[in-house]
C-alpha cells in the first residue's frame, strides 16, 4: 500500500498536469501562478527528500539538466510519408472524384485539417509514458529529439485517464507561436544579437538544440495531425481517435472539421482563407483525410503520396502598395540588390515596408519606376517580391530606376558581371561587404558562432574592433572595448568570446565554406577539404590539380586560384591559421563495405524523397563522394524530375544513369517520401 508521502507526490503530479494541460493546450488559466508554483515547488521539495520516488514522467523531469552529447537515429516503425498537393478546387473535385472511384461509390466523409506550417515529429507513448519524439527527417528515418520533447509543455509527458493502447504513436507538427516567437526576437534584439527569421526555420534549428534547457526556454507547441504505429488499434475512424486523443491530453486542433461531401470542403475552405490568420500560428492551407481506415487501406498509395489524402495550399497573398523609393543593398561578394521601398501594407499577416526587385535586370524588365502602384506578395510566405508594376495607375511624375554608377556605401567603382545579370562593388574594403562577410563567416553552416547576430556585427565594423575574420579572434584582448558597445554586457560578451574561442576547432570544410570563395558553398567545400586534407595543400593547387576533385570544374577551380593568389585571399587565410583556426581535415577511413564506397555520384533535377542536401549528406555518409558536376570520373547519375543538361552530359560520356528508385534500391533505402 503506497504511503502517505507516495499519495502527495503523486496526487501534486496529478494536479500539476491538469493545471498544465488547462493552460498549455486549452488557453485558460483555473488557478493563479502563485498557487501553481506552491504545488510545484511543493513536488520538488518532496522529491528531493525522497529522490527513490522520482520517476520520469513527473513534471519536475520536464527538462534535463546538462546538454546531450548529440542525436541518435531512430528508423519510424512506420514512414512518415508526404502528402501531394492541390491550390485550386477543380483538383480537389478531381480528388474526390479518384477516391470516390476508389472505393467503388462507397459514401465517404473527409476530416480536414488546419496545415499548421512547423515542423513534422513524432511522439512515442509506451503504456501511457512517453518514451520517444523524432523529428521527421527522410521520413524513414528521423533524429532522437526526446529530451527537447519532452520540454514542450503542451505534450504530456504520461497521457491523461485510462484506455490507451500499449503503444501509441503521435504524428504531429511542432511549431513556435507567433506571440512568443515575437517575445523571443525582441529579447535577441535588445541583446544585440540578429533576429530569427520565421517561425518554422527557428523551430527547425531549435529542436536541434544540444541543451534541452535552451529549448525549454522558447516557448515551443505541439498539435497532433495523424498516427504512426497504434498497438491495439480500437477505433474505425481518425475522427474517433482524435477525439481521444484529446481526452488523453495530446494538443489536437479544435477547428477541424467531418465533412460529407466535398462541396462542404470547399466551402469551408473558403471559410477558412478568412479566418486564419487571426491563429495564433502560422497556417497556409488545410489538409483533407478520408475519415475512415478501412477506407485508406482499400485506398492505399502511389509511389509518391497516399490516395487518401491531400494538402490544399492557398495561393500565396497579394497585394499593392506604391513604391516611394529604391535602395541598395549591398552583399557579401559586393552584389547590388535593389530594393523598394514601399508605403505601408498588410501582407499575410505582417506590416511589409519593403521588397526585392533581385537586380537591375528585372527592374528594367518589369519596368518599375519610383512612384507606380506595384503587386507585392510574398515567396514562399517569407520574402516580399515585386510582381508586376499597375501600368494603368503610373502617375505623369513616376519616375525611372538608374542603375548605380559608384557603390553607394563606400563611393567605389561597381562593374557588372560578364555575362550575368549583377552589379557589384568591386572594393573589398567596402564596409557594408566586410559586415556581409562577417555575418556568413558566422553563419550556422559556416563557423556556426553564436551571438554574432546582426546588430552586433553593425557594431563591431562601425566601431573599428573587426575588419577582417582574423579580428574576431582578436576580440578576447578587446574586452573593454567590447563592453562600451550598446547592449553588451558581461555576460554576453563572455558568451561570444566563448563561441569564437570555440569555433577555431571546427573542421576544414566548414572554414573553406566561410571564406566566402565564389562558387564555393557547402558541397564543394566538403569536397576540397576531403581532397586536399588542408588549407595550405588546397592555397597551392593549380587549376590542374583543383579539377582532379569530381564537381570542380574550370570556372570553380579559376575561381578558388584566383582567392588563394590575391594579396586579400591569402591574407585572410594565412590570418585565420595565424590565431589558430584549424586548417586540416582528418582523412575519412575508407569502409568498403558500404554501398557507395568509392563512388562518385552527381544528382540532377528534383527528386521526391530527398532535398539536394539530403541527398548529398546521404552519398557520403554511405561512403561516396557527392559531386557536383558530370566527369568521365563519375560512377552513376541519379536523375529527378525535369533533369537538366547533366543527363545529356552524361549519356555523352557513357555513365550511367539510375532513376531515384533505382538509387534508392542500390543504397539499400525504402521510398521516404510518397
Amino acid at each position: 500500500m503506497a504511503s502517505r508521502i507516495e499519495q502527495e507526490i503523486e496526487s501534486l503530479r496529478a494536479a500539476i498536469r491538469e493545471h498544465d494541460h488547462h493552460y498549455f493546450v486549452e488557453g485558460k488559466s483555473v488557478i493563479s501562478d502563485r498557487e501553481y508554483d506552491r504545488l510545484f515547488e511543493r513536488l520538488k521539495q518532496l522529491e528531493a527528500e525522497h529522490p527513490e520516488l522520482i520517476t520520469a514522467d513527473s513534471p519536475t523531469q520536464r527538462v534535463a539538466g546538462a546538454p546531450i552529447e548529440g542525436f541518435e537515429h531512430v528508423t519510424h516503425r512506420v514512414p512518415m510519408l508526404s502528402i501531394d498537393n492541390t491550390y485550386n478546387e477543380a483538383d480537389l473535385r478531381a480528388f474526390d472524384d479518384r477516391v470516390r472511384r476508389g472505393l467503388d461509390g462507397e459514401p465517404v466523409e473527409y476530416l480536414v485539417d488546419p496545415k499548421i506550417d512547423g515542423v513534422s515529429a513524432s511522439l512515442r507513448f509506451e503504456h501511457g509514458r512517453l518514451v520517444l519524439g523524432a523529428t521527421r527527417g527522410d521520413g524513414q528515418t528521423g533524429d532522437d529529439v526526446t529530451a527537447n520533447v519532452r520540454t514542450i509543455r503542451s505534450i504530456p509527458l504520461r497521457l491523461h485517464g485510462t484506455g490507451w493502447p500499449d503503444v501509441l504513436e503521435v504524428r504531429g507538427e511542432i511549431y513556435w507561436p507567433r506571440a512568443e516567437f515575437d517575445r523571443f526576437n525582441a529579447a535577441r534584439e535588445q541583446r544585440g544579437e540578429e533576429p530569427f527569421a520565421n517561425p518554422r526555420n527557428a523551430t527547425a534549428g531549435t529542436l536541434k538544440s544540444l541543451d534541452p534547457r535552451e529549448v525549454a526556454g522558447r516557448g515551443l507547441a505541439f498539435c497532433a495531425h495523424g498516427h504512426g504505429e497504434v498497438r491495439p488499434l480500437k477505433f474505425d475512424r481518425a475522427s474517433q481517435l482524435f477525439d481521444r486523443l484529446e481526452r488523453w491530453g495530446i494538443p489536437t486542433n479544435p477547428h477541424r472539421r467531418l465533412l460529407r461531401t466535398i462541396d462542404a470542403v470547399i466551402e469551408f475552405l473558403h471559410d477558412w482563407d478568412a479566418r486564419r490568420r487571426t491563429l495564433p500560428y502560422e497556417t497556409d492551407g488545410l489538409v483533407i483525410k478520408v475519415d475512415r481506415f478501412d477506407q485508406r487501406d482499400a485506398l492505399g498509395a502511389t509511389s509518391r503520396f497516399p490516395r487518401w489524402c491531400v494538402a490544399y495550399k492557398y495561393a500565396a497573398e497579394q497585394a499593392e502598395s506604391v513604391i516611394e523609393a529604391v535602395d541598395v543593398q549591398v552583399g557579401k561578394l559586393g552584389t547590388l540588390t535593389p530594393r523598394a521601398v514601399m508605403r505601408p501594407v498588410q501582407l499575410s499577416g505582417t506590416t511589409v515596408r519593403h521588397a526585392s526587385l533581385h537586380n537591375f535586370d528585372q527592374v528594367e524588365r518589369l519596368d518599375v519606376r519610383i512612384g507606380d502602384t506595384v503587386v507585392v506578395e510574398k515567396a514562399g510566405e517569407i520574402i516580399p517580391q515585386v510582381v508586376r508594376v499597375v501600368k494603368e495607375k503610373r502617375p505623369r511624375s513616376a519616375r525611372k530606376v538608374e542603375p548605380p554608377k559608384m557603390c553607394p556605401v563606400c563611393a567605389g567603382p561597381v562593374e557588372k558581371d560578364e555575362g550575368g545579370v549583377y552589379l557589384r562593388c568591386i572594393n573589398p574594403a567596402c564596409d557594408a561587404q566586410i559586415k556581409e562577410r562577417v555575418r556568413y563567416f558566422c553563419g550556422r553552416d559556416q563557423m556556426d558562432i553564436e551571438g554574432a547576430g546582426d546588430a552586433l556585427i553593425e557594431q563591431l565594423v562601425d566601431s573599428g574592433l573587426v575588419h577582417n575574420f582574423a579580428d574576431l579572434y582578436r576580440l578576447a584582448g578587446q574586452r573593454d572595448r567590447l563592453l562600451k558597445l550598446e547592449r553588451v554586457g558581461e555576460k554576453s560578451a563572455d558568451n561570444l568570446l566563448a563561441a569564437i574561442e570555440e569555433s577555431k576547432s571546427r573542421p576544414l570544410a566548414r572554414v573553406i565554406a566561410a571564406l566566402n570563395i565564389r562558387h564555393v558553398g557547402r558541397a564543394s567545400a566538403e569536397l576540397l577539404a576531403a581532397h586536399f586534407e588542408s588549407m595550405d595543400r588546397l592555397a597551392d593547387a593549380d587549376d590542374a590539380d583543383l579539377q582532379q576533385v569530381d564537381g570542380i570544374g574550370p570556372e570553380i577551380a579559376r575561381s578558388i586560384r584566383h582567392f588563394f593568389r590575391s594579396a586579400v585571399g591569402r591574407k585572410t587565410w594565412q590570418d585565420l591559421r595565424d590565431v589558430g583556426v584549424n586548417m586540416k581535415q582528418p582523412r575519412r577511413r575508407a569502409d568498403a563495405t558500404q554501398p557507395l564506397a568509392g563512388k562518385t555520384v552527381v544528382v540532377t533535377g528534383s527528386l521526391r524523397n530527398f532535398t539536394r542536401q539530403e541527398i548529398q549528406d546521404l552519398i557520403r555518409e554511405l561512403g561516396g563522394t557527392a559531386a557536383g558536376s558530370v566527369s568521365r570520373k563519375t560512377d552513376f547519375l541519379v536523375v529527378g524530375d525535369e533533369a537538366g543538361s547533366k543527363l545529356d552530359k552524361a549519356r555523352a560520356l557513357g555513365v550511367k544513369s539510375l532513376t531515384e528508385a533505382e538509387f534508392l534500391a542500390l543504397v539499400g533505402r525504402r521510398p521516404s517520401k510518397s
